[in-house]
């Protein structure tokens, strides 16, 4: 044993001190938020990126795979990431991420732009893609939190305006670096029943940051891949997110989802009252119409100039011997003296 170390000193290897260090870690700080503004960004052999996350006095250098990144990022943008400290094989200290978005509004404007020009190229967004929902709805999937305020005025009016309607929620979180995830499992997960006839995700109003979980760019494509149509109501009307433009219908709320969704009763019972109205209307029409045929054709039947026609004549005058008569056939008014009458057997 070297000089230097003492009875309760414990000699470790450099790769050992290293095992040991990152099992402390791990142990003590198996998941870290950090939150930070984001300097030389860069993005190595097409697979991993590097970056430094700082604030005014210090800078963490951050290591993660580049299909975890949900969003572009770009130097200056102030984000929160997750990940894991620990010390590299050379003895450097990194953090490893997991998850990353950024927040702010101006770092969200700027990532936002820059997804919606990249995916706008792709096709994702065209109208062409658009699918129109089924005309008969019985059952609906919706990815929400249970708890949500939204969801609870969405179920309402569901229930208000047409009840029968079966839904089977799958209670996400709906804000966070996790909401994405959960809201992408469950999409996965309603497209492989075969009883859904659409999706609907919705959530209330929040701030920017909170609605942010809705531009992520792996939710925002699950959305547009969905072989069952989705509706989207998130936040209020002036909110527009990209999965707002990904999916088949946007409403703008939840409870305007609900309301594109189902029929109103009320509305229904004044429609089924017109539609009473009216088929008697059309009924009476038809018998007028039909009365009217019908005395058409005696009246067509009682012609004169139709009995002419078939080799009969009319006789107009005093029928007395002697006396002048007009007799008229189809084509011809004949004037004649009467020489001879007698009583017919």
């Amino acid at each position: 044993m070297s000089d230097l170390a003492s009875p309760v000193d414990v000699t470790l290897s450099p790769t050992q001190f290293i095992a040991v260090v990152n099992q402390t870690l791990e142990y003590a700080y198996s998941s870290v938020v950090v939150v930070g503004e984001v300097s030389e960004f860069k993005v190595n052999q097409g697979k991993w990126v590097f970056f430094n996350i700082k604030d005014e006095e210090t800078s963490i250098p951050c290591f993660m795979t580049l299909w975890s990144l949900s969003q572009p990022i770009e130097d200056g943008m102030k984000v929160v990431v997750r990940g894991t400290p620990k010390l590299t094989k050379w003895g450097k200290f990194s953090f490893t991420v997991s998850k990353i978005q950024p927040v702010g509004e101006g770092s969200l404007k700027k990532a936002y732009e820059l997804l919606k020009k990249k995916l706008a190229g792709e096709g994702l967004f065209d109208r062409a893609r658009k699918r129109s929902l089924p005309e008969e709805l019985n059952k609906i999937g919706v990815i929400s939190s249970v708890d949500a305020a939204g969801y609870k005025d969405f179920i309402k009016i569901i229930n208000a305006r047409w009840g029968g309607m079966k839904v089977l929620t799958a209670h996400t979180q709906v804000q966070g670096l996790d909401a994405p995830e959960q809201m992408i499992r469950a999409l996965k997960y309603f497209n492989e029943r075969t009883d859904v006839d659409v999706i609907v995700l919705i959530r209330g109003g929040g701030s920017k940051d909170d609605l942010s979980c809705y531009n992520d760019e792996a939710l925002v494509r699950a959305v547009a891949a969905s072989k069952i149509p989705v509706v989207c109501g998130v936040g209020h009307e002036i909110d527009e997110s990209l999965c707002d433009l990904a999916c088949d219908v946007r409403a703008s709320t939840p409870s305007n989802a609900a309301e594109l969704l189902t029929k109103d009763r009320k509305s229904e019972k004044i429609l089924e009252k017109i539609r009473m109205i009216r088929q008697r209307i059309e009924l009476e029409i038809r018998n007028i119409e039909s009365d009217v045929a019908q005395k058409k054709r005696m009246l067509e039947l009682l012609n004169p100039e139709k009995v002419l026609k078939q080799g009969y004549a009319i006789l107009v005058g005093d029928v007395s011997i002697g006396s002048v008569v007009k007799i008229t056939t189809f084509e011809k008014e004949i004037e004649a003296e009467v020489i001879k009458i007698r009583e017919r057997k």
